[in-house]
């Protein structure tokens, strides 16, 4: 059974200080991009979980794939194991939520494969157990993520083309980023109202990672001069993205990074409908 693992970018991020539990209490704004990894569940006999990726390195019992489906497998009691195949396009540790959708789409998967008939309450409590950002991926689209992350407002679809994605190839942990928010210094909260007044996206984040990594800070300013209408850096980082009017503006942006050796991607925003087509199946 094939399923598409899709990426997403932060439109919005603001930080708006603490939860009791040490996180971050969080107001973003989710939204899907046509960017995705391939993922492939077979029903096996034997109970257990077997993962392999093309990417060596995700073939690890630390792979949230894998802790998932272990999850899943001890708590429901399948009677069936599944091998299960990761062929990875989103960057590793980017701010795009590659493994957080990757365990999103695990959830699905093997809630039909085994026959679970998990409630979409249940499906979110075993996704908030992993990651903040999961229960997102759970729906797709465009979608207001508060409290660490984990609580998800469906939005009105977002329909954005011509968005360039640049990776310089820096891995930033998202603990890394948070440590480096300085709350203090905030004058003025950001709002993920802002982006649907102009257009503009925010990122908390973003400031810290741009003074401990100039890279990013000339990433996101050479696409500005480049002619996006907004750039910023997409969740954790280190991705960036801007969204441009001129598709060869964009190319001329994108031949210019590539050049300097970065991955780069063209996308759009992709709207809820088109997202749950490749995920109902799995449901």
């Amino acid at each position: 059974m094939p399923a598409a693992s899709y990426a997403k970018i932060n439109l919005s991020l603001e930080v708006l200080g603490k939860l009791p539990d040490g996180y971050h209490r969080v107001e973003t704004l989710f939204a899907s991009v046509d960017l995705y990894d391939t993922l492939k569940y077979t029903l096996t006999k034997n109970p257990g979980i077997k993962l392999w990726s093309d990417v060596s390195e995700l073939s690890t019992p630390d792979n949230l794939i894998y802790q998932v489906a272990e999850h899943l497998r001890q708590a429901f009691r399948p009677g069936a194991g599944a091998r299960i195949e990761l062929f990875k396009r989103i960057p590793i540790a980017a701010g795009l939520g590659g493994g957080s959708s990757n365990a999103a789409i695990t959830i699905l998967a093997l809630n039909r494969l085994w026959e679970l008939r998990l409630s979409e309450e249940k499906l979110d409590e075993v996704a908030a157990r992993f990651g903040s950002d999961i229960n997102f991926f759970l729906q797709g689209g465009c979608c207001l993520g508060e409290e660490r992350g984990q609580r998800i407002t469906p939005m009105d679809d977002v329909l954005i083309d011509n968005i360039l994605l640049v990776n310089p190839g820096l891995r930033i942990s998202s603990a890394e980023a948070y440590k480096l928010v300085d709350l203090s210094s905030v004058s003025q909260r950001g709002s993920y109202q802002d982006f649907f007044r102009s257009g503009v996206c925010f990122n908390r984040l973003e400031p810290g990672i741009r003074s401990r990594y100039p890279l990013i800070d000339e990433i996101i300013r050479k696409m500005t001069e480049a002619g996006a209408r907004t750039a910023v850096m997409s969740g954790s980082g280190s991705t960036c993205f801007g969204i441009f009017d001129s598709n060869s503006a964009l190319q001329t942006c994108r031949q210019a990074f590539e050049a300097k050796g970065f991955w780069t991607h063209k996308t759009r925003t992709i709207g809820k409908e088109e997202y749950q087509k490749c995920t109902q199946s799995l449901n």
